[in-house]
């Protein structure tokens, strides 16, 4: 098995599902994201408090592949890896996991950038050198 850098449980909440009584597709994006956000905080870092120091971490690319639906009440698991791609990129591996059998539901790949005033920036000292340390702790 992959191993990941982080792991975030959640559960599907009932408005979350389509007329087909799945987890909507747009859906897992939020989770996704959701979970990016966690592992800053684990990191020790704030999305907000970056944003209030003028540094945007956004999402330039998102690639989803749905294996299975999650469906109401489903507790799963995101779970997370993040490279670093060149001098302003990181990649998140995101894979969603089912907890009930551990069953693949999402593989997603998402590509970040950190942003100054709308132009892409070297990620900040504070976000590498947090990456580090946690990776050492592992």
């Amino acid at each position: 098995m992959k191993s990941y850098d982080f792991d975030f449980e959640m559960q599907v909440r009932d408005y979350e599902l389509d007329t087909q009584g799945v987890v909507n597709n747009s859906v897992y994006q939020n989770y996704l994201e959701h979970a990016r956000h966690q592992f800053l905080k684990e990191l020790g870092l704030n999305f907000n408090e970056l944003h209030t120091n003028g540094v945007d971490a956004v999402v330039h690319k998102i690639e989803l592949e749905y294996k299975r639906p999650l469906m109401g009440d489903d507790i799963f698991t995101v779970r997370s890896v993040i490279r670093r791609q060149g001098h302003v990129r990181y990649i998140f591996e995101q894979d969603i996991y089912r907890s009930q059998d551990n069953e693949l539901m999402l593989k997603g790949i998402v590509t970040t950038v950190f942003m100054n005033d709308g132009r892409p920036i070297r990620p900040p000292a504070e976000v590498v050198d947090a990456l580090e340390l946690y990776r050492n702790k592992t």
